[in-house]
């Protein structure tokens, strides 16, 4: 993460996304979170001097499941220093994506963008405006919080999906999106 911070400052950017801990048979919830929270408190100074956001992802880790558990633990810092860095996908598993945008709300730095179809008991990715998420109400959501930040799309891997065509696709479902017309 110094290494990042550091990076982070050369190239221009305001922040460094972190995905903060793992919970697993050998690693206790609480001990993830109290791990981390050390770990990310000793971070805290370089990224005040250099005026880098150390911005904190829910990813499918088995950590920070709930809006109100990444509200909480991004306020345990205190610091301006430490945000979200809000996955719109990433929490379909277990919740709504407007719940979370409108319960972290000034907490959120930055946006991923990407969509889910829940098939059976697996989950696809899939275009933009295609899965499970009600882009309305994410959009809805976002208005509310006056969120003004950025937004990135999270594309599949694979070379196919960086053809022009279907940059071309992702860009105009992100305009529909920013417009609320999912």
């Amino acid at each position: 993460m110094d290494t990042s911070l550091h990076n982070a400052k050369l190239w221009g950017s305001d922040a460094v996304l972190l995905v903060p801990a793992v919970v697993n048979p050998k690693t206790r919830y609480r001990d993830a979170w109290t791990r981390s929270e050390e770990n990310i408190r000793k971070l805290i100074p370089l990224a005040e001097e250099l005026k880098i956001v150390i911005a904190i992802e829910e990813v499918w880790n088995r950590f920070l499941l709930s809006p109100l558990e990444m509200a909480t633990y991004v306020d345990e810092f205190k610091s301006p220093w430490v945000k979200a860095w809000f996955d719109v996908g990433n929490v379909v598993l277990y919740g709504y994506p407007q719940d979370w945008i409108r319960t972290l709300g000034s907490r959120i730095y930055k946006v991923h963008l990407k969509d889910f179809k829940r098939l059976e008991d697996a989950y696809f990715w899939v275009n933009l405006g295609e899965g499970d998420i009600d882009w309305s109400e994410v959009h809805n959501a976002f208005r509310e919080i006056g969120f003004s930040g950025s937004a990135t799309v999270e594309l599949e891997g694979g070379k196919e999906p960086y053809l022009e065509p279907y940059l071309r696709d992702v860009s105009s479902r992100v305009d529909r999106l920013l417009l609320g017309k999912a």
